[in-house]
């Protein structure tokens, strides 16, 4: 992807979270250059990967497929692994009208996917074989807002705003905007997207970026190359 093409997607993305109440942290405003300034006291938002977060997963066609994360909060990994301290993640996510985020599942992270308003949230919902892989003929439960909800192979949940699924490790779930964008809150166990994303086709996380202009806030991608060690 471009860079100047995530900053649009940035400065887009910031105007729709603001006009449904929300509003980012402020570190999510630092230029690079206050970034770099504040990265000895912002280690923890550092090595969470707290921030702005936008990807095509490497196929160069972010309108079809791709999506705007921004993370707000996360936890240690060692943490959950104890069973005590900051064991938990919060991100907002935009999936734009038919814009795919392909079939993936994880390993260790349950979330809660929230329609926090917009447009419908569709997910399609595949279940695990007895090894954990993706498997075409099996279904599941999740919960729907607490509520037990069994779901068969290639199932479609469409939630409207305010609505939400529980999805565990083995839930194998790809999703979109139906009818309109939609603004999707996520609160799960620690995140981990370098290790914890298993997709069903060989894709990749995160995009590879086009240097074309400077960058108005840096990608959690791009901490390891921008912020001192």
């Amino acid at each position: 992807m471009k860079r100047s093409r995530i900053n649009e997607i940035m400065a887009a993305a910031d105007g729709m979270i603001r006009s449904y109440g929300f509003v980012l942290p402020p570190f999510a405003f630092w230029s690079p250059d206050e970034f770099r300034a504040m990265a000895p006291k912002a280690r923890r938002v550092i090595e969470g990967r707290c921030g702005w977060d936008i990807t095509d997963y490497g196929q160069g066609r972010f309108d079809e497929m791709g999506l705007f994360l921004f993370t707000l909060r996360n936890g240690l990994l060692s943490d959950l692994q104890r069973g005590g301290g900051m064991c938990y993640a919060e991100k907002l996510l935009i999936s734009r009208q038919d814009q795919l985020s392909p079939m993936h599942t994880h390993v260790i992270k349950a979330e809660d996917i929230i329609n926090r308003g917009g447009a419908t949230l569709v997910v399609e919902l595949y279940g695990s074989d007895d090894a954990g892989n993706f498997a075409w003929d099996r279904g599941g439960q999740v919960l729907c807002d607490g509520i037990a909800r069994s779901y068969g192979p290639g199932d479609k949940l469409r939630l409207a705003p305010g609505e939400s699924v529980t999805l565990m490790p083995g839930d194998w779930h790809a999703f979109w905007g139906e009818g309109g964008d939609v603004l999707i809150g996520e609160v799960s166990t620690v995140n981990d997207d370098e290790t914890d994303n298993i997709f069903r086709e060989p894709i990749g996380r995160f995009a590879e970026i086009e240097e074309d202009e400077a960058p108005t806030h840096l990608l959690v991608s791009d901490y390891a190359r921008w912020l001192p060690g």
